[in-house]
């Protein structure tokens, strides 16, 4: 219930504000785990009557709580809190006499708000074109001191977003109202959308009216604006959607807001400018080499522009036509920050606008400024003898992707591949009257206006860039105090700064090279075009690139989402320090009390010198970045962290010689060999008595993300205080959990979210240090688990178009989504990249509407996706003949040309993963074709996928051993059976065949060289003797050595450990994927873990001078973890995420498990699951013998649907009760407490147990036994709603639908299934850690009964999960 506090302000208006508030409880949340975010638990429950002194009481706590929104909880939302006071002054208010020519259907507001929040289902999430509004970032450092004369005005969020008035698309997630009927809640029968301007109370621009939706629409999704007239361009506009329920009663959300932006080019006035010596700098008559025009560029510049107060007024002089908004619109190359007199607009900055390629599309951002232009200052000093109420608008610069460091011999970064050109900018502000007129100022131009008027001027950063860090000159900042208010504004022509940091006008962005004269040379560098193809020979005069056109931002920026404090600070010495975060992450540490005051050592440590300040006699603090420490030496690991993959091998010289890294150009000469993550904040020797107050001001760099733990600090006398960490990624939403009494399987899980959250900087990466690319590979294998993560509705819908940007005229795809050249020799040529990696655009396509339905989507990327077949139907069979491979695979051993299950440990068959994925992408077309009603392609691309699938099915069994092999094969290459039974490629009469023979593989020993290196330094023979003990060693000709294992370990690359996980677990050996999931030694998490991750590797094997200790690839067991594991996945054959699966899986012992629940988040709602053993013995040798209970519960939001499918049960005792509930308990409060209790058993580390460390003075590696916080098991919430069984009404037996293995369909509602009598067995022992598993390949052994499933047979048209 709701009710109001009132208060009394400064000229006796009133101010009513809306709380919710129970009188059962209410809390403030602590940081929830993982995530940084804050929440507020407040009950939507009744008030009976309330005394006097209750209600007083009640209003003096509503005065003093702040209300944190969980930003990333999907069953929480701030949409049970309702400020309710502009609807109900617009119900009471007159009509407006407003001239309604410029909107015929404005309509006046009238909402029955007594009624308003009855209803069952509540609306929250909502988003327009996928994307949400971000009030505040949730891991948002404390905001700095600002400029003296900074405004008073309050920044309205940290992103607004913006849309093209064609993608008024609008879509929201729903949630139970806790205590209400489950009846009331199955469904929303109604919706009605109203959308109004920017706090005008008078007038909607557009109400649906109450709309029915239809029993056969299911779910409703998405709502696309119905009004004849769209919002104008450069408005802002809120909007609400209220839901009915099957009760017939309604529930509002609160107001979102978003801005409609320019969409056509004539939207825009502004130009591109830049700074007029940068332009020059790129002129092809320049003697200067690459190197020396890009430091001629440096320092970066600043733009500023005034607003001028006559300006202002000629705009608000109308009379009654207030000023009620302004949208201020903003692009810039490479990175940019925006600000408004004196206050930053948000803390994004790193990549924005996000990396795409910048000569086919530049995304830009909206920022509501409204609060800036109708608030005056507390303050002013008259300026020129009159109070002046003009504003400035100030535009930071970064180089980001665009003008970066020209590092081009040896990087894996392909920089002359990029466009680019000098730093630029484009901006105008929208200023829009309540009588709906529009005006358009401040557009970014050259010249000089008296009253309204652009400036640049080099500033305080020295240099910024993504893989070298940024440098500050705080002096510089010193003299430029200010320099974004009007305070500090002077005409150019009378500025009295000196060069380089004087006000100039600014010049306009130039080049002569079109885009297709571009386009051209890059396709015939790629091979996609031939020379004589070329249309003109162009001769360029300005070597600038041409610039794409603009876009409003299409997925969130990225924002500071967490904020770590140290977990230890240890000293160094010579004044360097070193914190340790505790994980790995992408972003940069923040100085809350200001950059620390320097000292000078006599020798600065390796990395740590800048020769250009020292010699200048300036003092100066580095900060280095490392997710490691190197092992010999104790500082941070830079090799492993080097940026472009350059470094002259680190103290050892392992894989590089000394020297390596001396050739290159433009090498930064303090990084010493190694192109380290670094920032550096220089103070000149004449502002040392001044450098106080700027040191003070600034705190973090922002044009720059670093992947580390660990940060160096030199050099100070004292340890920095009040250090911290932010972690910043893009800021999609998180959607998926899971947890469970495994550490291993927790910890694993945990190591892929966090190399995930690491490499989502604008693009989903490899990793956030080397190469920083998207590769498509990377994309097939991990993108299950990322949208089982986070909500990827405008991540992926971004990433789809980047691919779609590059796709070559001939209809090929490349490798990454901005051309690289990286693996092209491993295609089948004409610019395609290797055929796997250049599959993921189709392949995500189809996930991508799985999860959310977006027609619209797909039928504008589907001619794209047809191209791309086209392509392979012509070219995949000469161009697979180039590269050696027979049409009958004859001499064919597993050795041809391509990249195939990447990074596994035995061998790659990489005709059958070209072959398997040209199958699917014919499959994805044919899948898209039938969504769309093309029945003619999807008929001709069906046919495709049939006829490659039967050519494979022909020559992996034509050997007649039926184990799913090519033709000369040994039953070793990855990955063969398993992708090939995932993807149902093994005809329906030899699945079960193929299955038993899997189980022949066994596993082998590892030559690896830091393996080698570890037991030649692990001294103590105790450890010797239980790792042989444990089959992790075997002992060869007085030799020890690591193996990898089939059954108990991973060997499979990137795809495989999809197939093979989800293969076993399908198939009826869920037992089996157990174990190799939480299996022990080499090729396991568990491996990483004991030497310190915290993120996932690249690689199986350890490495310490090459391969990334941040990186997602191998991480497709996360969602296996979710989906099998605890039991919930969307169902195959679902699009929007409408229906989910529930299939928990059970092993045969619980020493292995005892307990998992996983939370997958849909378009609609979340879905929740877990399950838990009862009654186990005592004694944990019974584990697997006992007969015990299982409790599973499920939660399925309003409109959901589930299939549910349980484990055939092995003892005919077992019976199987389900329950259903007749209201929705109090998830809020539950979940909530979950999260403090997960908390407080992380604080407590009861994770991984212990860790590898290196005694670098004795050379020897010894076991420290300290508990950590990752892999800490915990409970799910829905074990906490409690009384266990009074709150179940329906009671029904479901023990022979289980014996006959049927489906049951689930609705919405609460659920609780008991099994009884659950039949615990030993595992099957195999071979041991190396050997196969003979009990299942014997000839008698029956592999079924779901290898026998029909329905398993043959792929479906509407199958997004197997498709491949």
């Amino acid at each position: 219930m709701t009710f109001y506090a009132y208060s009394m302000v400064p000229g006796g208006s009133q101010i009513r504000r809306s709380f919710l508030y129970s009188r059962q409880h209410w809390q403030l949340i602590n940081r929830l785990e993982g995530g940084g975010e804050y929440t507020a638990l407040v009950d939507d429950g009744r008030f009976d009557a309330f005394s006097s002194s209750y209600w007083a009481d009640g209003i003096q706590q509503l005065s003093n709580v702040v209300q944190f929104v969980a930003y990333e909880s999907g069953l929480l939302s701030n949409d049970d809190e309702q400020d309710d006071d502009d609807d109900e002054a617009a119900a009471r208010r007159p009509g407006s006499s407003e001239d309604q020519s410029n909107n015929s259907l404005l309509t006046s507001i009238h909402i029955d708000h007594g009624h308003e929040k009855s209803g069952s289902i509540i609306p929250f999430d909502l988003s327009v074109n996928h994307l949400k509004l971000i009030e505040k970032a949730p891991g948002r450092p404390p905001t700095p001191p600002l400029p003296a004369r900074s405004s008073s005005a309050s920044v309205s969020e940290d992103f607004l977003p913006v849309v093209r008035q064609s993608d008024l698309i609008f879509r929201w997630r729903h949630h139970p109202k806790t205590a209400s009927l489950i009846a009331d809640a199955t469904r929303v029968t109604a919706y009605r959308i109203l959308v109004r301007r920017l706090n005008d109370d008078n007038y909607l621009l557009w109400d649906s009216g109450k709309v029915p939706v239809a029993l056969k629409d299911e779910v409703l999704t998405s709502v696309r604006y119905g009004a004849s007239s769209p919002p104008k361009v450069g408005e802002i506009v809120q909007w609400r959607v209220v839901l009915w329920d099957m009760a017939d009663e309604p529930h509002s959300s609160s107001w979102s807001k978003f801005a409609i932006g320019p969409g056509e080019e004539n939207d825009w006035k502004g130009k591109w400018i830049v700074h007029r010596e940068d332009m020059r700098t790129f002129s092809a008559d320049s003697s200067l080499n690459a190197c020396s025009r890009w430091r001629k560029r440096r320092p970066l510049p600043l733009f500023r522009a005034r607003l001028s107060s006559k300006t202002l007024l000629r705009i608000t002089a109308i009379k009654d036509d207030p000023l009620v908004s302004g949208l201020l619109v903003v692009s810039g190359l490479g990175s940019f920050r925006a600000s408004m007199d004196g206050v930053p607009l948000s803390t994004s900055g790193p990549i924005d606008p996000p990396f795409t390629d910048y000569s086919k599309r530049v995304m830009y951002r909206g920022y509501d400024v409204t609060d800036f232009l109708t608030r005056a200052r507390d303050s002013r000093d008259d300026i020129d003898g009159e109070d002046d109420h003009s504003h400035v608008i100030g535009i930071t610069m970064g180089s980001s992707w665009w003008d970066h460091r020209p590092i081009l011999k040896k990087a894996i970064v392909k920089f002359d591949l990029l466009p680019r050109g000098p730093v630029t900018v484009m901006a105008q502000l929208f200023l829009s009257t309540s009588k709906g007129k529009m005006h358009v100022v401040l557009p970014t131009q050259d010249g000089e206006d008296v009253d309204d008027v652009w400036q640049v001027s080099r500033g305080h950063i020295r240099e910024s860039d993504l893989f070298t860090g940024e440098i500050v000159d705080l002096g510089v900042m010193i003299d430029m105090d200010g320099w974004d208010t009007i305070e500090s504004w002077t005409n150019t022509m009378d500025s009295s700064m000196p060069e380089p940091n004087r006000w100039i006008p600014p010049s306009l962005y130039e080049t002569d090279q079109s885009f297709q004269s571009r386009w051209e040379d890059i396709s015939i560098k790629a091979g996609a075009k031939s020379p004589k193809e070329r249309s003109k020979k162009s001769d360029p005069k300005i070597l600038a690139s041409p610039i794409g056109r603009l876009v409003p931002s299409e997925i969130p920026p990225i924002l500071p989402m967490e904020r770590i404090p140290p977990d230890e600070v240890h000293n160094l010495g010579s004044g360097r320090w070193l914190f340790d975060f505790g994980k790995s992450f992408s972003g940069m540490l923040h100085f809350d009390e200001g950059i620390p005051r320097p000292i000078v050592p006599d020798d600065y440590p390796r990395g740590h010198g800048f020769k250009a300040a020292s010699e200048n006699g300036d003092s100066f603090i580095t900060v280095i970045y490392g997710e490691s420490l190197e092992m010999s030496t104790g500082d941070i690991n830079r090799v492993l962290v080097a940026g472009l993959g350059l470094h002259d091998g680190g103290p050892r010289h392992i894989s590089n010689p000394k020297g390596y890294t001396d050739d290159i150009s433009c090498f930064p000469p303090d990084h010493d060999g190694i192109l380290s993550q670094r920032d550096v904040f220089v103070i000149p020797k004449e502002k040392e008595q001044s450098s106080r107050s700027a040191r003070a001001h600034f705190r973090q760099p922002h044009f720059t993300t670093h992947a580390f733990r660990f940060a160096e600090v030199c050099c100070t006398k004292d340890p920095p205080s009040g250090v911290h960490a932010l972690l910043y990624r893009t800021a999609v939403p998180n959607w998926g959990s899971f947890s469970s009494s495994s550490v291993l399987l927790n910890g694993g899980y945990e190591l892929v979210k966090n190399a995930m959250v690491s490499n989502m900087l604008s693009v989903q990466s490899d990793c956030p240090h080397r190469e920083k690319l998207p590769y498509g590979g990377d994309l097939v294998a991990n993108s299950p688990a990322a949208l089982h993560f986070f909500d990827m509705s405008a991540f992926y819908k971004k990433t789809v178009l980047d691919w779609l940007d590059s796709q070559w005229d001939n209809g090929a795809y490349t490798e990454t989504s901005v051309w690289q050249d990286l693996n092209d020799y491993a295609g089948i040529g004409q610019g395609a990249g290797e055929t796997v990696w250049a599959s993921a655009p189709p392949v995500l396509t189809v996930r991508y509407f799985q999860h959310y339905d977006d027609v619209d989507f797909l039928g504008m990327s589907a001619p794209n996706h047809i191209r791309w077949l086209d392509f392979l139907n012509h070219e995949f069979s000469s161009g697979m003949k180039k590269k050696g491979f027979a049409g009958d695979l004859k001499g064919y051993e597993g050795d041809g040309s391509g990249l195939g299950d990447w990074l596994a440990l035995r061998d790659r068959d990489t005709w059958l993963t070209h072959t398997a994925f040209y199958m699917a992408s014919a499959r994805a077309v044919a899948y898209i074709s039938n969504v769309l009603g093309d029945k003619d392609t999807q008929q001709k691309a069906l046919a495709h996928a049939e006829v490659i699938r039967t050519r494979i099915s022909h020559l992996y069994l034509k050997n007649g051993k039926d184990s799913f092999d090519f033709p000369e094969g040994h039953d070793f290459a990855t990955p063969g059976p398993e992708m090939s039974l995932f993807s149902r490629i093994v005809p329906g009469e030899k699945r079960c065949t193929v299955l038993k023979n899997y189980f022949k593989r066994s596993g082998s020993k590892w030559p690896g060289d830091e393996e080698k290196l570890f037991l030649n330094e692990l001294k103590n023979k105790t450890y010797i003797q239980e790792m042989l003990e444990s089959g992790e060693l075997t002992e060869e000709d007085d030799t020890y050595w690591m193996g990898w294992s089939q059954w108990q370990g991973f060997n499979e690359g990137i795809f495989g450990i999809r197939y093979s996980l989800k293969t076993l677990s399908d198939m009826g050996f869920h037992h089996i994927a157990l174990r190799k999931a939480s299996g022990f030694g080499f090729g396991t998490p568990e491996y990483m873990l004991r030497h310190n991750a915290t993120s996932l590797w690249e690689t199986w094997w350890r490495s310490e001078d090459l391969y990334s200790r941040n990186h997602p690839m191998l991480g497709a067991l996360a969602e296996w973890m979710s989906s099998s594991v605890a039991g919930v996945a969307l169902h195959p054959t679902t699009t929007g995420g409408r229906k989910v699966l529930l299939w928990p899986r059970f092993p045969k012992s619980a020493a292995m498990i005892q307990h998992a629940s996983a939370i997958q988040g849909t378009q609609i709602g979340d879905f929740a699951i877990a399950w838990r053993f009862e009654n186990l013995p005592s004694n944990r040798s019974q584990y697997k013998s006992a007969a015990v209970k299982i409790r599973i519960r499920f939660l399925i939001p309003p409109g959901g649907k589930a299939i549910l499918r349980l484990p055939l049960p092995t003892s005919q005792r077992t019976k199987v009760w389900m329950s259903k509930s007749d209201h929705f308990p109090d998830l809020f409060h539950v979940r909530n407490d979950a999260k403090i209790k997960c908390k407080q058993r992380r604080s407590r580390r009861l994770g991984f147990p212990f860790s590898w460390e290196y005694d670098r003075k004795k050379k020897e590696w010894f076991k420290f036994i300290s508990g950590k916080a990752i892999g800490t098991p915990c409970e799910s919430f829905l074990f906490g709603v409690m009384p266990l069984d009074a709150q179940w009404s329906s009671h029904t037996e479901i023990t022979k639908d289980i014996f006959e293995m049927k489906d049951k369909t689930i609705m919405t509602g609460m659920y609780e299934i008991i099994i009884n009598n659950w039949q615990l067995e030993p595992e099957v022992e195999g071979g041991g850690r190396l050997g196969n598993i003979p009990e299942y390949f014997h000839r008698d052994f029956n592999a079924g009964p779901y290898c026998e499933d029909h329905d398993t047979f043959n792929w479906h048209i509407n199958d997004a999960t197997h498709i491949i």
